[in-house]
């Protein structure tokens, strides 16, 4: 519920933003924690932060033209918002996916401010990406996209201004186009402007595997708090692509039993725990459907078009897309006796199933704390970049689990400080807002 003092300036983002649905509920999200806030500190009010802080620094629109093999041209938007510098140089993913639309890049760009706030690390928030679909597309065709959206970009990124990332879409091939077509303009080898890099020219060991693996260490940290374990624990986690599949990884390594994954065509159910292998092989390799998987896994059925939630477990782990988990959802979870839910994804439980979730005093970790592991990871990889400098797996490994953990003590003292013990949205969104609006204060008005 937002504070009545908070109201007004809610409204008004609804105003200068029309038909931004998820950059709404972002904000209200948001703004539903800072009214202690604001009361405890007026001079937030007086320097307008929250206003500003919901404000993008800028917002960039263009055209992406580019070239199909048959010859065809072909055009799509791009989209680089800035949001918030104050921590730090911009940071944040690109998504390449036929429903990216501003609203979405903005919507992602502010949750990314919090994110990365409460990392701890010198970053500000920002997001990209494009409604261009690279599912079906040859590699000329992905490569030919890319070097025309980097064409455009170049002018905003660079490593003391902007850093983007990959995100949905988006991996360490287009990546690769990206930064080489940002050397071939700039005549510039700046490895520390673009992350998600290959290991062989600069890229991070864990960052593909980091945002999954910081949301099973964030779930694990939950769990301790309720002095719990994952030991033991049925799982189910949506989704069937990066995020799901490290997560899996993770959860099984600590000692949990992944019981189902999805993509758009239905659910593997595979009681005997996922095969992470082989699931890899089938996604990553073949780029094949978790239809493939349960084909290929005598304990495993595929049930198409069914929803993942339906499964019985004691630990839900969205990592597919925003909005994907409903209030309908969150009663059959509840019901079925799951104790803890960490949001892999961005924004996956609508508002009615967060509320119910805390309603039922289930652990609940929202993504701007569970799956901060990812950006988390890539500002590891500007620092080896700075410093010229590469780290083994498991010296970034332990660092990203160290970070988690500091994320997870954060929003756990910050939301009991506030009267809310126990409540991570709470802890998350006053924990990552005060860090930014003591720099935006410190800085001046810019």
């Amino acid at each position: 519920m937002i504070d009545e003092k908070l109201e007004a300036i809610y409204s008004d983002i609804v105003r200068m933003n029309p038909g931004e649905l998820e950059f709404h509920q972002a904000t209200r999200d948001v703004l539903d924690s800072l009214g202690p806030v604001v009361a405890r500190h007026p001079e937030f009010a007086r320097h307008k932060i929250i206003q500003r802080i919901c404000e993008p620094e800028r917002q960039v629109i263009f055209r992406v033209p580019w070239q199909d093999d048959a010859g065809d041209v072909c055009i799509n938007r791009g989209y680089r918002v800035e949001f918030n510098s104050a921590l730090g140089p911009y940071k944040g993913g690109l998504r390449f996916h036929p429903s990216v639309t501003l609203g979405i890049v903005k919507f992602l760009g502010f949750e990314q401010i919090f994110k990365n706030a409460l990392t701890g690390l010198p970053i500000g928030g920002a997001k990209g990406g494009s409604n261009f679909n690279p599912k079906g597309r040859s590699d000329d065709e992905i490569m030919r996209f890319c070097q025309s959206f980097m064409t455009e970009l170049y002018r905003h990124v660079g490593e003391y201004t902007d850093v983007p990332a990959g995100d949905t879409g988006v991996g360490t091939r287009e990546i690769g186009y990206l930064f080489g077509q940002y050397k071939r303009i700039t005549n510039r080898y700046e490895s520390g402007a673009l992350t998600g890099k290959g290991t062989t020219w600069g890229g991070a060991l864990v960052r593909t595997e980091a945002t999954g693996y910081g949301t099973a260490f964030f779930l694990s940290e939950m769990l301790a708090a309720r002095n719990d374990t994952l030991d033991g624990k049925a799982c189910v986690v949506s989704g069937s692509g990066n995020v799901a599949i490290y997560a899996i990884e993770k959860l099984t390594q600590l000692g949990a039993r992944v019981v189902a994954c999805s993509d758009s065509d239905g659910v593997a159910h595979d009681p005997a725990g996922i095969d992470v292998e082989l699931l890899k092989q089938v996604k990553e390799v073949e780029r094949g459907r978790v239809s493939d998987y349960a084909r290929r896994r005598p304990s495993a059925t595929f049930e198409p078009r069914a929803v993942v939630w339906q499964i019985s477990c004691d630990v839900a782990v969205p990592c597919a897309t925003q909005n994907e988990l409903t209030g309908r959802d969150a009663a059959m979870l509840v019901e079925n006796g799951c104790v803890a839910v960490a949001e892999g994804a961005n924004m996956p439980c609508s508002p009615e199933a967060v509320q119910i979730f805390q309603h039922a005093g289930i652990a609940f970790g929202p993504g701007k704390a569970a799956n901060a592991g990812g950006v988390a990871t890539s500002a590891l990889e500007m620092q080896q970049n700075a410093s010229r400098d590469s780290w083994t797996f498991d010296h970034t490994e332990q660092r990203l689990a160290e970070i988690m953990a500091s994320i997870h003590e954060t929003c756990w003292l910050v939301a009991e400080a506030y009267g809310a013990e126990g409540n991570y949205v709470v802890g998350a969104n006053i924990a990552g807002f005060q860090r930014v609006a003591e720099a935006m204060i410190a800085l001046g008005l810019v």
